[in-house]
C-alpha cells in the first residue's frame, strides 16, 4: 500500500518516535479496528483518517504506553483490559519528522468510545473481512507534497467513502498480510 513511486525516506536516526494503536475488537459476529478522521485544523494529516496516536511525551514512555495514551486521549479507550499482541513494522513519515511505531492490541468486546472533539473530527469502526474484500482497494495519481512535480500512483483503502491511504493503509496493509499468512 505505499505509493509508486515511494519518496525517498529520512534518515530514521533524526525522526521523532510516535506510535499508533491497531486495536481488534469482536462486535456483531465481525472483528472491528476503530479509525479517525483528524480534526482538519491539526498541523499535520488534518481531515486525514488515521490510526490513533501521537508522539511520545517523554524519553521514558514506551511505544505501548504512547500508543495506549494516545487512543485515551482521542477516543476515550481504557487501558485496562486491552491486550498489547505486538508490533509492526516502524514506518518514516517524511512529512510530520516521526518514526511511527505501530501497536496491536485487543479487547475482548467493543469499547465505548469517547471522541475527543479538538483532534478528531470522527469515528469509523472497519470490519477486517471489509479490508479484505478485492474492492476495498483502489488507486488514484497525486503529487508529492515533499517532491513537486513527482507524481505517484497511491493505492487506498475505500473505508465509509474515506480514502486511508500513506502510513495508515500500509500499517492496515501490513496487519492484513500477517493475519493471511
Amino acid at each position: 500500500m505505499a505509493p509508486r513511486p515511494r519518496p525517498w525516506p529520512p534518515d530514521t536516526a533524526v525522526l521523532r518516535p510516535a506510535a499508533a494503536l491497531l486495536l481488534i475488537y469482536p462486535h456483531a459476529g465481525e472483528w472491528w479496528i476503530p479509525l479517525t478522521v483528524r480534526g482538519a485544523s491539526l498541523r499535520h494529516h488534518g481531515g486525514q483518517v488515521s490510526l490513533p496516536g501521537g508522539r511520545l511525551d517523554h524519553p521514558d514512555e514506551t511505544i505501548e504506553r504512547a500508543a495506549l495514551r494516545e487512543a485515551r486521549e482521542e477516543i476515550g479507550v481504557v487501558a485496562r483490559g486491552v491486550e498489547i499482541l505486538g508490533r509492526l513494522t516502524p514506518l518514516p513519515i517524511a512529512v510530520s519528522g516521526h518514526l511511527l511505531c505501530p501497536v496491536v492490541a485487543a479487547v475482548p468486546t467493543r469499547p465505548v468510545f469517547a471522541i475527543a472533539a479538538d483532534e478528531v473530527d470522527r469515528l469509523i469502526e472497519v470490519t477486517v473481512n471489509g479490508l479484505l474484500h478485492p474492492d476495498a482497494v483502489g488507486w488514484e495519481r497525486r503529487e508529492s507534497s515533499r517532491q513537486p512535480g513527482l507524481v505517484m500512483d497511491v493505492p487506498y483503502f475505500e473505508v465509509e467513502g474515506h480514502r486511508v491511504w500513506g502510513a495508515t493503509a500500509m500499517v492496515l496493509s501490513e496487519f492484513i498480510a500477517l493475519l493471511a499468512g
